[in-house]
């Protein structure tokens, strides 16, 4: 699928933009200390849903554990956001989830380019390989 090549982008950024100049970050459900190579960018809504596969808001470091294996824990999830970006935000994502979405090669070719060079930005800045 075309979609990929952006998602691995997206999902590495999310991963360093999550961690700290080591490359260490916590998950966003359990709080659990993850390595970004070794951890998953999680999804609170399913990546399935196509408005918010791509939202910054609605993926976040989580630990292998957590989106694996406790089906991303959804609620914590669900609270953690209302935490951090303010009461109403896991409702919004919802919503937005709900939108019909589908994108052109020419946003994933310009959406994998604006991520590539968040990448190199953040790792310049975290001084992480």
């Amino acid at each position: 699928m075309y979609e990929d090549k952006l998602w691995k982008e997206f999902s590495l950024f999310i991963r360093l933009r999550d961690s700290d100049a080591d490359g260490f970050g916590n998950c966003i459900t359990c709080k659990k200390k993850a390595y970004y190579k070794e951890s998953h960018a999680g999804h609170f809504i399913s990546r399935r849903h196509k408005a918010t596969k791509f939202d910054e808001k609605n993926v976040h470091l989580q630990c292998v554990a957590c989106n694996t294996y406790n089906a991303g824990r959804q609620y914590e999830y669900s609270i953690e956001l209302d935490r951090r970006y303010g009461k109403g935000t896991a409702e919004e994502l919802l919503q937005k989830s709900n939108e019909l979405k589908k994108f052109t090669k020419g946003e994933i070719d310009e959406l994998t380019k604006e991520y590539k060079e968040k990448i190199k930005q953040l790792k310049s800045k975290k001084n992480i390989a």
